[in-house]
């Protein structure tokens, strides 16, 4: 019997052969952690949907960068949710907001860390939406894409003076990477970096979030402004807008669904690429392992190294403590 001269499992045999010739490592520096500072608590509150994950009160947050500093994370983001909201998400411009004051603690408290801040006004206006409203004529009402993009470049600014490392817009609202950087560098945050969520689908996998960032629509849906998840081509477009308008790094989300579209963005950019591994995209895997379907640690593990094997360089996911912990073990 003729045996094989080309024996792929003689690199497989042992761990540290396997190690050695591993072709996508995951690391914690890869790892950026979303937060969710709630102005109205003085205490954590745990997200039901969203197992070990916390709406934190703001006096929280100066701990919370230095946990985050030691476990070498990348770096983290962070959603707001004010005490009051109305239809034009004007809490979301307060300089005194949670999101402001936690940056501000959290750069005093662990000035290394890279903080950043999802730029939306989802968590601050009553209807849930991503931009102001208007009604049509047939009295239907739908988000006002321009009047939108003034607000956000506004509420970048907020974020810039509070100390942010980088503003993030999530909105997918047309041109609105412009008139943030129209903004910033116009009162001297020319340094400022914007990673833009140029690629967003109205994704289902979202559901766990409309808990955490308390921003349910109460009417309709997103549809109107994110991709329709059928569309890839689609999203070649959007990155090279906003590359054109300024955008320093690119956001796809979700990840898991969209590996494919992570690699063609991969592709065509050469800027910086993050995935953000979404609400559903976690809480689906801890509700298998509760069910006793998989290993929770090893199907987390496999994940994550599946979105950046893709072409991510850096991971926007709510595994970000517990993953940093196995891959430092």
């Amino acid at each position: 019997m003729a045996f094989p001269i080309q024996r792929p499992r003689r690199l497989r045999q042992t761990a540290a052969l396997r190690s050695l010739v591993r072709e996508t490592r995951l690391s914690p520096s890869d790892l950026i952690l979303p937060l969710f500072f709630h102005a109205g608590l003085d205490e954590p509150r745990p997200i039901g949907t969203m197992p070990g994950v916390m709406q934190e009160p703001v006096k929280a947050a100066a701990e919370i960068a230095r946990v985050a500093k030691r476990c070498g994370l990348g770096g983290v983001i962070l959603f707001g949710l004010p005490k009051t909201k109305d239809p034009m998400g004007k809490s979301g411009l307060d300089p005194n907001g949670p999101v402001p004051v936690a940056v501000r603690a959290m750069k005093d408290a662990a000035p290394e860390l890279v903080v950043m801040t999802d730029v939306c006004v989802d968590e601050y206006t009553d209807h849930g939406h991503c931009g102001v409203l208007r009604t049509r004529a047939d009295g239907t009402r739908e988000v006002d894409n321009d009047a939108t993009i003034a607000i956000l470049a506004e509420m970048a600014v907020v974020h810039a003076k509070a100390g942010a490392d980088v503003v993030a817009p999530s909105d997918m609202m047309d041109g609105r990477v412009a008139a943030i950087r129209e903004a910033l560098d116009s009162s001297s945050f020319e340094n400022t970096p914007i990673l833009s969520y140029a690629v967003k689908y109205a994704s289902a996998f979202y559901g766990p979030f409309r808990e955490a960032a308390d921003c349910a629509p109460t009417f309709g849906d997103r549809a109107g402004y994110q991709m329709d998840p059928g569309n890839a081509r689609e999203a070649l477009r959007e990155i090279a807008l906003d590359e054109a308008e300024g955008a320093d790094m690119l956001i796809v989300k979700p990840a898991l669904s969209y590996l494919d579209v992570i690699r063609r963005v991969r592709e065509a950019s050469t800027l910086p690429l993050f995935a953000y591994n979404v609400s559903g995209e976690y809480s689906m895997l801890h509700a298998a392992a509760k069910a006793g379907m998989i290993d929770l640690d090893r199907a987390m593990m496999e994940v994550l190294v599946s979105i950046k094997r893709a072409g991510a360089d850096g991971i926007l996911t709510y595994h970000a403590h517990r993953a940093a912990e196995l891959l430092r073990a």
